[in-house]
């Protein structure tokens, strides 16, 4: 059938262009519809329980997503000036669109709680800006004085003061930030410093970042694989074929997405970048071949004919695995990870069929008298490539059981490495060390308690339940215990509020600094408070039955380690300290849900992996119909990861969220070389029937193929390293290094074994 498609396509190049065309503008005209979703919870299913059970505490303890604000003076935030730019400062973020007054905390909006004559009293600390000595002074007594707020709205040392601002909806976070950004700027001395941070406007910033560089590092990717192709191949005309069918390879693959009516997500932005190489490798065979053939055989569509039959199989293969290997993701638990996978697979079968139409069509619009004398000069040239592919098999062939002694030691040594690799990722962590998010988020945890929320939500099995002395002290010892981890910088609860009124109610007398014994008592504090201050203070941290309590947590990082360890100590804490009859404890919160989603991502991916690794290994049975063949094919992706993800685990890098996608990136594009390289070595052999004399000829025109496409896939994924996001920066080292490494291994692995066990393999060929 390909055989057919094949001469129509070289018999009407003019008509197969034109329809191909036509079918993409079908493709294009989707690309208006597109809907952009930057927030990682969306990663996690709707119905995903963790998910649920986060919307839902949200929901009864009005918890909007968080973003702090940080004013630093190194002469101390306590003076009239400072004081009066603070206040401008937090009264002109109230007018922003999206952000939810009545919860901003801040001086100027949070209430401190006292007692006059006996009556409980709720007052804004700063009602008013002080401007005499004894009123900051009074000021400062009142702040310090209430350890609720130490850490939270004030530096321990005076220096810095902090904004929480609890906005509408998340992805208006990089919005709102600019915004209030230009308030600072205009607002505060050059003296003072300002830091922005919290997860949703790192997560928000980064979804934006994400789309500009993109529309930068895919040009870039784009115009320097050009440079790539025409330093291998010298002439532009052989630019086009390659670079057409990566772009509408592309134009295909996001053309649909958007079509269906799926949301461009973090993971489904990167399909251009990785598509673009990975949509030329089959056009860089069948260039190389034909640059091969054409100067004896001397006529366009023979040479085509003759080209793309050696190829069909070996192609086909080759991209089927690709497609596997991102197909594959349809099986994470991760709706923008299928998403992504899928349409990957669509577009590289798009390639696929434009390797067997596009370019053979535009090959044969080629000037036949050009094309003879530019092969022919070619053709007569010997270039460095080929001395050097001839010396490296000849020592390949030559040193083989050495080579297959280093082999062995490598593997070893990689597994060693795989073993140290750990799970871990925060979103922070995804800019450079010198971005303003990684700055702020260094200098907000350094002043106060954390930026990083989670929520730690205590359940009754009846109404007032938290109500109860045992229930309210047992929040309090829980928040005691978290807060002798390093990594907590502070909590607050309802059990604080109530503590507070307890204290101060009684003249301050420390004995007093507790829970009270007494439900009544506790439910007349709490009536009292909301009574004399805003109700809504409460809202937070209780909900209107008193059946479930909140206790917020600060923690001053945000990896998924970090989380995790939290988590494991509350676990052993209420293993040994069990929770009063009928409470359930249970976590919640940004930093806890990016945990979930992360591992989901990490393990799911892991899975997806495993079970396509076996899909390709049958592929490559029924391709070879050798088993055999089909686990020698397997060698260079099997040494090209374990020695990456070694390397990975010695360098002491985390697995993190992109080395998990180069997962999926790496099963179906290292096992590309040991096709071809199988396949014409089988082919070879039947023609010459001698082991060495085939090695000779695989080290010609044949490896010459594998290398320029080691070169293409390997550096055209190095425009990623401009990138200002890390992740970027991850995927572009990571996955250069592992194509090296697959490249290597069949290029230098595959001779050795050839010459050892070549005649046992290929005896039906002879």
């Amino acid at each position: 059938m390909l055989s057919k498609l094949t001469e129509i396509v070289t018999r009407f190049p003019k008509t197969t262009i034109v329809v191909v065309l036509i079918a993409t503008i079908f493709f294009a005209i989707q690309f208006p519809k597109i809907k952009i979703d930057t927030d990682p919870e969306n990663m996690l299913e709707q119905r995903q329980p963790d998910r649920v059970f986060y919307n839902n505490v949200k929901k009864e303890f009005g918890i909007r997503d968080l973003l702090v604000v940080g004013i630093v003076d190194e002469d101390g935030i306590f003076n009239s000036d400072t004081l009066k730019r603070i206040a401008k400062v937090t009264d002109d973020i109230l007018k922003i669109k999206g952000v939810i007054i009545e919860d901003v905390v801040s001086l100027g909006t949070s209430d401190n709680v006292t007692s006059e004559e006996g009556a409980l009293t709720v007052k804004r600390f700063m009602e008013k800006i002080p401007q005499a000595p004894q009123e900051i002074e009074q000021l400062k007594k009142e702040l310090f004085g209430n350890p609720f707020f130490v850490d939270k709205i004030v530096s321990r040392d005076g220096k810095a003061t902090s904004i929480y601002i609890p906005i509408e909806k998340k992805d208006q976070s990089y919005r709102i930030s600019k915004e209030i950004e230009r308030i600072l700027k205009k607002e505060l001395t050059p003296e003072q410093k300002y830091y922005l941070a919290g997860l949703p406007v790192a997560e928000d910033t980064f979804g934006h970042e994400m789309f500009v560089q993109m529309g930068i590092t895919a040009p870039l990717a784009g115009f320097f694989i050009m440079i790539l192709l025409f330093l291998i191949f010298r002439r532009g005309m052989f630019i086009v074929p390659p670079m057409m069918d990566a772009m509408l390879a592309v134009c295909w693959a996001m053309g649909l997405l958007i079509g269906l009516g799926f949301t461009v997500h973090i993971m489904s932005s990167m399909i251009p970048i990785f598509l673009m190489p990975i949509a030329l490798l089959d056009d860089i065979h069948i260039l190389s071949d034909f640059f091969d053939r054409y100067p004896s055989i001397k006529d366009r569509r023979k040479t085509i004919i003759a080209t793309m039959k050696d190829l069909y199989r070996p192609m086909f293969f080759t991209s089927i695995t690709s497609a596997v290997g991102f197909g594959s993701l349809a099986l994470a638990d991760i709706p923008p990870v299928r998403i992504f996978g899928l349409f990957v697979a669509f577009g590289i079968m798009a390639a696929w069929l434009f390797s067997h139409t596009i370019v053979p069509a535009i090959i044969m619009l080629m000037s036949e008298e050009k094309l003879t004398a530019f092969l022919e000069r070619r053709h007569n040239k010997r270039s460095f490539l080929d001395g050097a592919l001839k010396g490296l098999g000849n020592f390949a062939f030559a040193k083989s059981k050495i080579i297959l002694l280093g082999a062995v030691i490598v593997l070893a040594i990689g597994i060693i490495g795989v073993k140290q690799i750990h799970i871990n990722d925060n979103p922070v962590k995804w800019f450079k060390p010198k971005h303003k998010i990684r700055i702020a988020d260094s200098a907000m945890n350094k002043f106060f308690g954390g930026t990083y929320m989670a929520y730690l939500v205590a359940e009754g099995d009846e109404e007032d339940a938290i109500k109860r002395p045992e229930v309210m002290s047992y929040i309090d010892k829980l928040q005691n215990h978290l807060e002798t981890l390093k990594i907590v910088g502070k909590t607050s609860s309802i059990a604080d509020i109530v503590k507070r009124i307890n204290y101060v109610l009684h003249d301050e007398n420390k004995s007093f600094d507790s829970v009270p014994g007494k439900q009544d008592e506790i439910g007349q504090y709490l009536f009292l408070f909301s009574m004399t201050g805003d109700p809504n203070d409460l809202d937070n941290f209780i909900d209107y039955g008193s059946q479930k309590a909140n206790i917020w947590v600060q923690m001053k990082g945000g990896e998924n380690i970090q989380m995790r360890k939290v988590e494991e100590s509350t676990y052993a804490f209420t293993e040994t300290n069990p929770p009063p009859r009928g409470i359930t404890i249970k976590w919640s919160g940004l930093t806890y849900i990016n945990k979930v989603w992360q591992n989901l991502m990490v393990f799911g991916m892991l899975k997806a992996i495993l079970g396509s690794f076996f899909v390709v290994f049958l592929l490559m049975i029924l391709a070879f119909r050798s088993i055999k063949l089909g686990v020698i094919s397997m060698l260079p992706l099997s040494f090209a990861i374990i020695s990456s993800y070694g390397l990975v685990g010695f360098l002491g890098k985390d697995y993190d969220m992109p080395i998990a996608v180069c997962s999926s990136l790496s099963l179906g594009m290292a096992i590309d070389f040991a096709i071809h390289f199988l396949q014409r070595f089988k082919a070879g052999y039947k023609k010459y029937n001698d082991i060495e004399a085939t090695n000779i000829y695989m080290f010609q025109e044949p490896a010459k193929a594998i290398t320029r496409n080691a070169i293409v896939i390997t550096f055209g994924f190095l425009p990623l390293l401009a990138s200002t996001l890390t992740p970027y920066i991850t995927v572009g080292t990571f996955f250069a290094t592992l194509m090296m490494f697959s490249f290597l291994t069949t290029l230098v692995l595959f001779p050795a074994i050839m010459r050892l066990w070549g005649k046992a393999l290929f005896a039906k060929e002879a």
